[in-house]
């Protein structure tokens, strides 16, 4: 895929995936994860404890808060994502879909999507959160303490197989579909052993779950010719120890 080059007027983006394989799960079970994330995703940064319910209109939005999390409306949320053929009947296998917002403006935005309950194996569950990636927010989000504690967040709500943060460009760069190397990874321990990695990769355990893997103190870019070198010299040792493998369905 093209890389196409980022400017003042279109900054890069950046997003944080948690992706895992077939789980049956209740809507009161999705919703509960959630609320879960959302009170662990409240503790990152001050321009993440606010989130709203999907509305017509970005105005109507504030009048409709999710926070505190309530588990009830959550799961009403849950129930009205259900995946259905127009006219038909429910898809129970194929799970549920919310997208939630934080009320934020252009390029200064967070957006969660979470897909949950799919048991049938057609493709993965995850939960997608997007990023602000220009102005005050994002100077201050997209930082390595930031990112961690969010992916660590996610590992611990969600017990994914694996989760990746990073700009989008970085995601086109690393040209692997099925599976990316972040900035921050969190790589479940249930994959294996996370091997000894180069300076100045730093590896933190998530309790028994698994590991995180922050490939640099600093913002990680694709114009570094060094970052990008770590990175594919990381992926490669993380590829021979087993651990690269795609979420089975």
């Amino acid at each position: 895929m093209t890389v196409k080059p980022t400017s003042e007027t279109y900054p890069d983006t950046y997003f944080a995936g948690a992706y895992w394989g077939p789980r049956r799960e209740s809507p009161e079970e999705c919703a509960h994860r959630t609320a879960a994330f959302l009170n662990l995703l409240a503790s990152c940064d001050p321009f993440l404890p606010h989130w709203y319910k999907p509305t017509k209109s970005r105005a109507d939005a504030r009048k409709h808060p999710l926070m505190p999390p309530d588990v009830l409306s959550l799961a009403e949320l849950f129930r009205r994502g259900v995946n259905r053929e127009k006219g038909g009947p429910v898809i129970e296998d194929l799970g549920f879909r919310v997208w939630i917002h934080n009320g934020g403006g252009a390029y200064d935005d967070a957006g969660l999507r979470i897909k949950c309950g799919d048991y049938c194996g057609t493709s993965p569950n995850s939960c997608f959160l997007s990023l602000p990636s220009q102005g005050p927010n994002a100077e201050r989000m997209l930082t390595a303490p930031v990112l961690t504690g969010v992916v660590r967040s996610m590992a611990v709500a969600w017990e994914p197989d694996w989760v990746a943060a990073m700009s989008r460009t970085h995601r086109d760069a690393d040209n692997k579909a099925d599976m990316w190397l972040g900035w921050v990874t969190y790589l479940s321990r249930q994959r294996g052993t996370v091997p000894p990695l180069p300076a100045p990769v730093r590896i933190e355990p998530v309790g028994d779950m698994g590991s995180l893997i922050i490939l640099t103190p600093e913002r990680f870019t694709v114009a570094n010719p060094a970052h990008m070198a770590l990175a594919r010299r990381v992926r490669e040792l993380l590829a021979g120890a087993g651990l690269m493998q795609p979420t089975s369905a």
